[in-house]
């Protein structure tokens, strides 16, 4: 319904009023757009400030701004007030820094980190009037592009939302990309201009261009001469060339009171279950002396300095990374240490550092599942590292369990019991007199099967079988003041695993689910497709997988013989 003049006015005299107080509190990148330029809007699916809390989304937006002739806008979903009030004036929404209706956009980049936001998606392009199917766009419309941890790794539900895909890490593949639209993209209509890019950019992944074979919905093919079978993901080989650290400074950001640079990608331990020790394979650690002036500028802008990696305990010059920070007069802030990595020269630098609380993985309440997803951590470790917290004056200790696992039994449900009140009494001996323990917060998660790790062919575990290991755990320790635990609903993992899990068909699932308003039960009424094909089917090494057309560069004889090692128990 069109919406009056005076309407429309207000509303984005109100949405700049609310934007310019967000850009008042931020310091940093400030680039004004010049005369002629390629407009690109990033969007982050999710609040802005969980996005602005997304070390990979800044440095997104500081590598398409320092692009020649290119200025990068943001935007991001809007609170739940605001959205309400889009949609009762009718109006549109625009980006933050330059208040543009997103559809005036030459591109609309997606960074989606999470399945979660798959949705919020498709929310925001319905608020920026964008037609939701690429299909249905006409040539002046925005390309949609998407990026990030969720889409490198299975890209086909969103397949048809979406123009392309840059699949990988983004400090190679997006130059490249620009390079090649900047040649093509006022010369060509916009079918012919992702085909080209589709042959010539590797990396790119345009759905378009590629359908099912026969009757298998899982085997894609090329459907024109000359492009590749399958799309190879881009990565970064020397990490030091790449400074990965916070470009913006905001308050409004869930960890703002640290400046958070990348220290490593990827990790060469192997757990079965773990994402992104595949996806970001091989194991990449960025020097000291690279990291020099991130660090200096960290503890110069903000004082405390947050070091980001997937395998931050394994950095073997992360004593002296935590020591310069010290020496510069800085505080520390890390997410969690390995567990058989943790030393007393790393926890005095930690605790020197200003650290309070500290995260440790067990993952599994037993050695013996411990062994099946690959963690190869013992019991002996764990009261290692709970004494060596105690006596440096760490005591506040956060666990990270999981439930669900391949082969899980009652037996391990009751390890986690067994485990945390152990780990309690330890840290109760080791504290001693002077300082009491204080907190153990229990997070338990569900396994949730992921593409390109030796579980991705197993199902999800169901859904009131998890609800009552919760309960199980849960009244264990009712009544003990010191152990905290939190956790995700388990429907919303079912809904996880269903949009990590799916093919293009999910697709018409997320659409019905974003016309219903997010209401899932109705929307797999309406849709007439069954997702527990996706979610709760053992599928079998033979079969075509939907995120096949990614080539994560692990070939899947490894991943095969890794699986049944593990229901083997090897």
């Amino acid at each position: 319904m069109p919406v009056g003049a005076a309407a429309y006015k207000l509303m984005v005299r109100s949405l700049q009023d609310k934007y310019r107080e967000i850009l008042s509190r931020e310091k940093g990148l400030i680039r004004r757009p010049g005369p002629e330029e390629v407009r690109v809007c990033l969007a982050y699916p999710n609040l802005y400030r969980t996005g602005m809390s997304n070390l990979g989304f800044q440095t997104i937006y500081k590598l398409f701004n320092s692009l020649p002739g290119l200025y990068c806008d943001r935007v991001f979903l809007p609170e739940p007030p605001e959205e309400e009030e889009l949609l009762r004036r009718g109006s549109v929404l625009v980006s933050l820094e330059t208040q543009r209706p997103l559809r005036d956009f030459d591109i609309l980049a997606f960074s989606l980190a999470f399945e979660g936001d798959c949705l919020n998606i498709l929310k925001i392009l319905s608020l920026g009037r964008i037609a939701l199917k690429s299909n249905d766009r006409p040539d002046d419309a925005p390309l949609i592009m998407g990026g990030g941890v969720a889409v490198t790794l299975n890209p086909e539900p969103l397949a048809d939302f979406f123009d392309l895909f840059l699949i990988g890490e983004g400090e190679e593949l997006l130059p490249q990309f620009y390079r090649r639209y900047l040649e093509l993209g006022k010369s060509l209509p916009r079918d012919e201009l992702l085909l080209a890019i589709q042959r010539e950019v590797e990396g790119v992944y345009v759905p378009a261009c590629y359908g099912i074979w026969g009757e298998d919905p899982h085997r894609l093919v090329p459907l024109h001469p000359n492009l590749p079978p399958r799309i190879r993901r881009r990565w970064v080989s020397e990490l030091d060339r790449c400074p990965t650290e916070e470009c913006i400074d905001t308050t409004g950001a869930e960890f703002s009171d640290m400046f958070l640079m990348e220290v490593n990608r990827g990790c060469g331990r192997g757990c079965r279950f773990c994402a992104a020790g595949y996806l970001y394979r091989p194991v990449r650690f960025r020097s000291l002396l690279a990291l020099a002036d991130s660090l200096a500028r960290g503890v110069g802008q903000k004082g405390k300095v947050g070091l980001i990696g997937t395998a931050v305990s394994d950095h073997p010059e992360l004593a002296a990374i935590c020591g310069a920070i010290l020496d510069a007069g800085g505080q520390l802030g890390i997410g969690s240490l390995r567990i058989d990595r943790i030393s007393a020269d790393i926890l005095e630098k930690l605790k020197a550092g200003g650290l309070e609380t500290l995260a440790l993985a067990p993952e599994a309440g037993t050695e013996r599942l411990r062994q099946v997803i690959r963690k190869g951590i013992s019991e002996e470790d764990i009261r290692r590292a709970v004494e060596l917290l105690m006596e440096h004056d760490i005591l506040n200790i956060r666990l990270y369990f999981m439930i669900g696992l391949p082969t899980e039994t009652e037996d391990d449900i009751q390890g986690i019991i067994d485990l945390t009140r152990a780990i309690k009494r330890w840290a109760g001996e080791y504290s001693g007199k002077t300082r009491r323990f204080r907190r153990i917060t229990l997070s338990i998660n569900q396994f949730i099967p992921k593409p390109a790790t030796p579980f991705q062919w197993l199902p999800l575990a169901n859904i009131g079988s998890v609800k009552k290991k919760l309960m199980v755990i849960e009244q264990a320790f009712k009544r003990d003041a010191i152990v905290k635990i939190i956790h995700d609903p388990p429907r919303w993992n079912y809904i996880q695993a269903l949009l990590s899990l799916g093919d293009r068909r999910a697709g018409e699932l997320l659409l019905a689910a974003h016309r219903v308003k997010g209401r899932w039960p109705q929307a797999i009424r309406q849709s007439g497709i069954n997702p527990d094909d996706y979610v709760y089917r053992r599928k079998s090494y033979q079969e075509v997988l939907p995120w096949e057309i990614i080539d994560q560069g692990i070939e899947q004889e490894f991943l095969i013989r890794e699986c049944a090692k593990a229901l083997g128990e090897r």
